[in-house]
């Protein structure tokens, strides 16, 4: 186990070999500047040009500089995973290797956890230098996640964000879900969520490697992990309500139709069978769906009881 420092830079990377050297450079000069304890950690998210080779000359001359490297692409959340693992900074900061977020801002956003006290600390690229594409697409985003949040945060998907070490390793972040981790962070009690503005840079070198297809993704995260939070632990709490709604009404048709048929029996009226008439099927659609409804909820208690998530990535290698 490493000796604690003051500051862990957790840095997932894929194919940004231009930029490492530049970006280790810079956030050097700051630490040393501020007289900080540091490490920088860069997880090579299975890069195909020369990245890793780079990380490993950085940690030659400079051991505080730190490299996991994935046998292949995983994604984002994995890298972070993974380097939130091995941060022993009593202040984790996450940040991306394109030179697009800024260093110069650690030092205050460090103020912000250790000395106001915040759990989190959200960057916020007020200005920012993208095409339309990607900016009413982010402002759309951010508004949803606003709403399902409830938190007050204008850009949840900032790379930039500081954290109080305690927050992440209190959390477990998967698939896609890094664009949440301030949600995350709040269902898991760390609520002093703050948000500072930051500055944006352009793209010095090489090309995003988002495409359009990561906001559809989005959205989709959203409503899962909604859901997770608020169900994960107690999946009857969803399904087992509306098995009874669909059970109350197969079985009010039911009765109906009973009713309907003794009364026109005592009418003597004429009698249709019951199993005429598409108002049966539509009860036993509904008793059979709460029956689903009732079976998927009592497997996902099984499940959750049982058994626990794994985040399981092949580390080819790791400096």
């Amino acid at each position: 186990m490493s000796e604690q420092c003051e500051i862990s830079v957790v840095i997932p990377l894929l194919d940004e070999a231009e930029s490492i050297n530049e970006l280790s450079e810079w956030i050097v000069r700051v630490m040393d500047e501020n007289s900080f304890s540091y490490e920088i950690i860069y997880v090579d998210d299975g890069s195909k040009d020369n990245s890793w080779q780079i990380i490993e000359d950085l940690h030659r001359n400079n051991p505080r500089i730190k490299g996991i490297k994935f046998n292949r692409n995983y994604g984002k959340s994995p890298g972070l995973h993974v380097g939130f693992a091995r941060a022993v900074g009593k202040v984790v900061f996450t940040m991306d290797a394109d030179l697009q977020d800024s260093p110069d801002e650690i030092p205050e956003m460090y103020r912000m956890v250790v000395n106001d006290g915040f759990d989190l600390v959200s960057g916020w690229k007020k200005k920012r230098y993208d095409p339309l594409s990607k900016t009413i697409p982010t402002k759309l985003f951010n508004w949803a996640t606003c709403k399902a949040s409830g938190l007050k945060l204008h850009d949840f998907n900032c790379g930039l964000k500081a954290y109080n070490s305690r927050v992440i390793k209190g959390i477990e972040i998967y698939g896609e879900m890094h664009r949440y981790i301030p949600m995350i962070a709040k269902w898991a009690g760390f609520d002093n969520i703050g948000e500072k503005v930051v500055r944006h840079q352009k793209r010095k070198y090489g090309a995003s490697k988002f495409g359009l297809d990561r906001f559809i993704n989005g959205f989709l995260d959203l409503i899962l992990i909604t859901f997770i939070s608020r169900f994960g632990k107690k999946p009857m709490h969803f399904f087992g309500p509306l098995g009874v709604l669909m059970f109350i009404v197969g079985g009010f048709i039911t009765l109906w139709l009973i009713f309907l048929k003794i009364y026109q029996i005592s009418s003597q009226e004429h009698v249709r069978d019951i199993v005429d008439q598409p108002l049966f099927y539509l009860a036993l659609v509904a008793m059979i769906i709460g029956t689903q409804f009732f079976m998927t909820g009592f497997l996902g208690e099984l499940i959750v009881r049982n058994s626990g998530r794994r985040n399981k990535y092949l580390i080819e290698k790791e400096i």
